[in-house]
């Protein structure tokens, strides 16, 4: 059996992707103001024009306020700002590239639980949870770290939270957004519902998946026949002692039950029951913790010099336990894939042509990278072409200090001079030259 090609075309759902290679969703630090559909152009197209064949908008928040996981996220509630999108998605699709938008809200992970500025501007806001916060959790909230006041959904706002999915889900359809993706792991609200350590309901919801497949049914009836993945998430990762969690077994049969519910493509992922370096594997990012332009952000984030301190050391402690392994998802998905008929779609640690090549057709269909687009925002065109070699990688070094700053609500770009000098040798050689393509050069189907 003849292996896929990174420049193979790829069906998702009713969406044929002209490649498989795609931009994996990162925080863009866009907001919803007036110029965050110029932000959002900015970040994304220039993957769309370099040849990547899907661009995933980051985590955009279905609620009017709170469950902002992050400084500066975008919320996809209003309709005029929403219809304002359609400049982004016709931007991408004259490409030949499609787009989706990530939809997401943080429920326990949100600002209103650690960003401690946040937290005492909106004073009223309190986080959405699945059930009482986790018994580890309340420690932390004891020691200062963190601070909650939950609201645990009842039913009926169960419901009307994914009804929330279906109508950003309706809105970004209409304007242009060509699939749906389902921020599913990373600690949201819908990671949440899934897994064992935050969810202890005695509802139907008690059953994690059943969210997604009741947002999977408000998407079909607010926003129709348009493709949905969701990233699903192996808590495999899970500091010692902390459970119950999600096994590689559990998220391999969520995969299944989606796949079957209807879902178009999953996207496993591993990672650890709380929101740490596990999904950013890498090394310390000394630099961006150094840097003086961030640190009265850091203080008002984590509330203080002392505490802003303490969490470094964390970082530092989590970036030697969660040391960085290339493609580290590949045999989760591989495992997924043996189980499932729609696509899996494989991201995380991800640098190198042969690895691409290696990955497809065997762990997965489609291959996506993060980070590395922050160094390299037209990185598609290095890594797409049947004359490219194996050795060709990203210039990334997974040190992580794009990442850090963003808790200031700064800007996700590259910091380490390395790296940036590698990208302006290549940018300088014309590495990222690539002829202009149209939507009149995308090949179409003869019979329709």
């Amino acid at each position: 059996m003849t292996h896929p090609r990174l420049d193979d075309p790829l069906d998702i759902g009713s969406v044929t992707l002209p490649n498989r290679l795609y931009r994996a969703p990162l925080l863009e630090c866009a907001g919803t103001g007036p110029e965050a559909v110029e932000t959002l152009i900015s970040e994304l197209e220039p993957a769309a024009r370099a040849g990547a064949g899907l661009v995933c908008q980051g985590a955009t928040i279905v609620a009017d306020e709170g469950g902002c996981a992050a400084p500066e996220m975008t919320r996809v509630t209003d309709p005029e700002f929403v219809a304002n999108l359609r400049e982004l998605t016709d931007r991408i699709h004259e490409h030949g590239a499609k787009i989706a938008i990530q939809l997401e809200h943080g429920g326990l992970r949100s600002m209103e639980t650690w960003h401690t500025e946040y937290r005492d501007a909106n004073s009223g806001l309190r986080q959405l949870a699945v059930s009482p916060v986790p018994k580890p959790l309340r420690l932390l909230d004891r020691l200062g770290f963190l601070d909650y006041d939950a609201h645990v959904l009842d039913t009926d706002e169960v419901y009307e939270l994914a009804r929330n999915f279906g109508r950003s889900a309706g809105m970004a359809v209409d304007a242009g957004y060509d699939i749906i993706h389902i921020a599913g792991a990373n600690m949201g609200i819908v990671h949440q519902f899934l897994s064992p350590f935050y969810n202890r309901r005695a509802d139907e919801f008690g059953d994690g998946p059943r969210f997604l497949e009741v947002v999977y049914d408000e998407i079909r009836a607010q926003a129709g026949d348009v493709p949905v993945m969701t990233k699903v998430p192996a808590e495999t990762a899970a500091p010692p002692g902390i459970g119950p969690h999600l096994t590689e077994d559990d998220a391999r049969s969520i995969c299944r039950r989606l796949a079957e519910y209807g879902y178009d493509a999953v996207v496993p992922v591993s990672g650890s029951v709380v929101w740490d370096a596990s999904i950013v594997r890498g090394s310390y990012p000394a630099r961006a913790w150094e840097d003086e332009r961030y640190q009265s952000g850091y203080e008002s984030a984590f509330g203080g010099k002392v505490r802003s301190r303490l969490v470094a050391l964390g970082n530092r402690i989590e970036a030697w336990w969660y040391d960085f392994d290339p493609a580290w998802n590949g045999e989760l998905c591989r495992r997924v894939r043996d189980e499932v008929s729609v696509p899996v779609l494989c991201e995380g640690g991800i640098r190198e042509r042969g690895e691409i090549d290696r990955l497809l057709g065997s762990a997965c269909d489609a291959v996506g990278m993060a980070r590395p687009f922050y160094a390299e925002p037209e990185l598609p065109a290095r890594l797409l072409g049947r004359d490219v070699t194996p050795e060709t990688r990203a210039v990334c070094e997974s040190c992580n200090n794009c990442a850090v700053p963003q808790v200031t609500g700064a800007p996700g770009v590259c910091r380490t001079p390395s790296v940036l000098r590698a990208a302006g040798e290549l940018r300088t050689v014309g590495a990222y030259d690539r002829p202009a393509k149209s939507v009149d050069d995308v090949p179409t189907d003869p019979e329709g």
